[in-house]
Parts: C-alpha cells; sequence; structure tokens
C-alpha cells in the first residue's frame, strides 16, 4: 500500500475533514493556501461545478448570497469548490467569482476520488458534510434554490420544518402579503402608484423577466399582445413586473416595454425574495394568483404559449375545457400528412400516442400533446401548421 493511500485510510478512520479532503491545503480565490484546519467543526460544502455549464453559472450566486448571509450571522459553514473545469484558465476565471477555497485545480487524483466516493454524475452538485464528514444532504441545490441560506444546516429535521411553514404560508397566501415583502404596500404603474389592495379580486400574473434575455424579449412582446387583448374584454386581469435586472438601466428599459405595473427595483432585494418564494429557476417566467390571492399555476408562460388569451383565468378547470376542445378539433384531421417542406411522412399523434411537449418546427413555437409527428427523426408540428401549410397532401382517416 503507497504513502498516500496509507495516510487517505487513517484520515477515514478518523473522521473530520481530513477524511474527506486528504491533502495539506485548498487554495483560495486569490490563489492563497487556506490551511484545512480552518474547516474544522464547520459543516461542509463540496460544490461541484464547471466555469462553461450554464446551470453552473446560474446557481453560483445564489449559494453565493446564501453563503454571505450565513458569514454574516456566524454559522459554521463553509463551501469547497471542486472543479469540473478542462482547463486551469477556465478554472482560476470562474474560481474569482467565488468567496470560498477550492481544492487545486492540479489535484486531479482528489476531484477524481470525490466524484467517485460521492457519485457525482451532473453538475452543479453540492454535497453537504457535517463536521465528523459524514454525509447531511447528498445535493443541497434545489434547498438553496428554494430556501437560500434559510436551509441550513441542512438536516432531514430542518428540511421538513421549511416545507410545513412554505405549506402554512402558501394556505394563507394573499395578494397583499406577497407584496409585503418590499414594505412599500404599491407597485408602480405609468404615470403613478398603483396600490397592491386595489389589485386585490383580481387574476394577477406576476411576470419574472429581464431586459438582456432573448427568450424575455420574445415571450413579453407575445404576453403584451395577449395582455392588451384581455384589458380590451374588461377582464379582471393585471401583470405586475418582477425585475431580474442587475442593473436599473435595464429595469427602466424593460418597463418602458411593457404595458403593465412593475414591482419598484431595488437593487433585487425585493425581486429575489420573490424568485425564491416561488421557486424561479429560470426567465421569463409567469406565475399566476387567483382572485383569492392563492397561486393558480406557475406554468403561465407555457399556456399563453400554447393557448393564447384563451388560458385566461389559468385555471384547472379552463384548461381541462381547451384539452376537451382541442380533443374535439383533432377529429377533423387527417391521420398523416405529407409536404414538400419534409421528406417523411407525418403522423398525427396525441400525448396518449406518443406525442408530449415540443417546440413546432414550422412556427417555433410551444405545443403539448397533438401534433403531426415524423417517426422517422421527430419533426413535429402543430395540426395547425399541418393545416396551413403549403404543398400539403392529407392522408386519410379511417
Amino acid at each position: 500500500m503507497g504513502r498516500e493511500t496509507e495516510m487517505e485510510e487513517e484520515a477515514r478512520e478518523n473522521g473530520g475533514v481530513d477524511s474527506v479532503l486528504p491533502m495539506a491545503s485548498l487554495i483560495s480565490p486569490s490563489g492563497n493556501e487556506v490551511q484545512l484546519s480552518e474547516l474544522e467543526g464547520k459543516i461542509i460544502g463540496l460544490y461541484f461545478a464547471a466555469n462553461w455549464y450554464p446551470k453552473c453559472e446560474a446557481f453560483t450566486p445564489a449559494l453565493t448570497a446564501a453563503y454571505h448571509r450565513l458569514k454574516e450571522h456566524g454559522a459554521g459553514f463553509e463551501v469547497v469548490f471542486v472543479s469540473c473545469d478542462e482547463s486551469r484558465p477556465s478554472f482560476e476565471r470562474f474560481h474569482r467569482a467565488m468567496p470560498w477555497p477550492a481544492v487545486p485545480f492540479g489535484d486531479i487524483g482528489c476531484k477524481k476520488r470525490l466524484s467517485e466516493r460521492f457519485q457525482v454524475e451532473g453538475i452543479p452538485r453540492l454535497v453537504v458534510l457535517a463536521p465528523d464528514g459524514e454525509v447531511i444532504q447528498p445535493d443541497a441545490v434545489e434547498l438553496v434554490h428554494r430556501y437560500g441560506d434559510r436551509a441550513f444546516p441542512f438536516t432531514l429535521a430542518r428540511v421538513a420544518e421549511l416545507e410545513a411553514d412554505e405549506q402554512r404560508k402558501f394556505a394563507s397566501q394573499t395578494l397583499e402579503k406577497i407584496f409585503s415583502i418590499n414594505g412599500k404596500g404599491y407597485v408602480n404603474g405609468s404615470q403613478q402608484q398603483v396600490p397592491i389592495s386595489s389589485l386585490v379580486g383580481k387574476t394577477v400574473g406576476l411576470y419574472f423577466s429581464a431586459h438582456r434575455c432573448a427568450p424575455c424579449i420574445k415571450f413579453t412582446a407575445k404576453l403584451a399582445a395577449i395582455y392588451i387583448n384581455l384589458k380590451g374584454k374588461a377582464q379582471d386581469f393585471e401583470i405586475i413586473y418582477i425585475p431580474m435586472d442587475k442593473e436599473e438601466d435595464g429595469y427602466l428599459q424593460s418597463c418602458s416595454d411593457m404595458p403593465w405595473l412593475a414591482l419598484p427595483y431595488d437593487d433585487g432585494a425585493s425581486s429575489g425574495a420573490l424568485a425564491r418564494y416561488f421557486d424561479v429557476r429560470e426567465i421569463p417566467m409567469l406565475v399566476v394568483v387567483g382572485p383569492d390571492g392563492k397561486t393558480v399555476t406557475r406554468e403561465g408562460r407555457n399556456l399563453v404559449n400554447l393557448y393564447f388569451d384563451m388560458a385566461f383565468p389559468f385555471t384547472d378547470e379552463q384548461i381541462r375545457l381547451l384539452q376537451e376542445m382541442e380533443d374535439e378539433a383533432a377529429k377533423g384531421y387527417p391521420t398523416s400528412l405529407r409536404h414538400t417542406g419534409h421528406r417523411h411522412e407525418l403522423s398525427i399523434v396525441s400525448d396518449k400516442s406518443g406525442g408530449g411537449p415540443y417546440i413546432c418546427c414550422e412556427c417555433e413555437e410551444q405545443g403539448l400533446g397533438w401534433a403531426y409527428q415524423c417517426i422517422a427523426c421527430g419533426y413535429e408540428i402543430h395540426l395547425r401548421c399541418g393545416r396551413d401549410m403549403e404543398g400539403g397532401s392529407a392522408g386519410g382517416r379511417d
């Protein structure tokens, strides 16, 4: 048995941080050595991530915010970055954006052993360890996304407590309670402040978006047309922009492009809290709150893409009605279709016969369930796009 292996076996037997990180030292973001003794007695989060992966770039700020808050409160918590980057410059660039130490990039053996020991098959991954080296949470990424620093110390008892508290909050949720987070009791209209109390009893969409976000720009245009259409029908519907912009200039530009209300800008404090409350992972996202103040759906974006203004008021009952209408309409379409834009025959499918969520290859809009699908290569289009295409020929229906 080699000397290094003997040291690792001895460290595992002794427990503590040495049992997990059998090395002399870590490295700080500035390149200085960090002694392992500084981690003794702390709960440790092993953060497996890479600079090249967007989900890691998105999660790192959330973990950083939780880390800083825990440090401010004197919590015994430390994070250790275990890089999955392929080059030293990528590692160093990503590490400089973090406030915690890392396993040295050159220590490939340690990184490999950690990945194998904790069965890391995907990133980002946050393995939380007790001071004795035992696993508290095999992956706390979801907990940090949902609860931030409140997830500490990440134990099963703490998670159960947070989930129970979350259920109580959602059960007693009202529109006014949702917006009590910013302590102002109003949102911004085009010319004046609008009290939250004046929106009670309406269906309200909370629109999480940002100015320099290509998917947001595309969806905002569609949502604006639907919003204006619904307002023209005198529907009790309102939208409030929840800014995910990093700078106020972006927020102001977004507001100028939107015909609805907006949460006042406060460097992201209120928006961040609302994003955590509704578990917002990506933007754009449209959360719909009903007239009673309870959450109707977090899938407002998908419903708007699928059903346009007919999705209003976004309730389960309305969506079931729309699906039944689609099922009935599908009976009038041929079972197969040929057209000049694709070399294979397209067959009609539903969510019960191979269909599912898809992006239409003709109009590039979202679809669900009914579609014309190429079994050979996965080409898929809306039924309506198949009907509207030039150069198509329909097959018969039994």
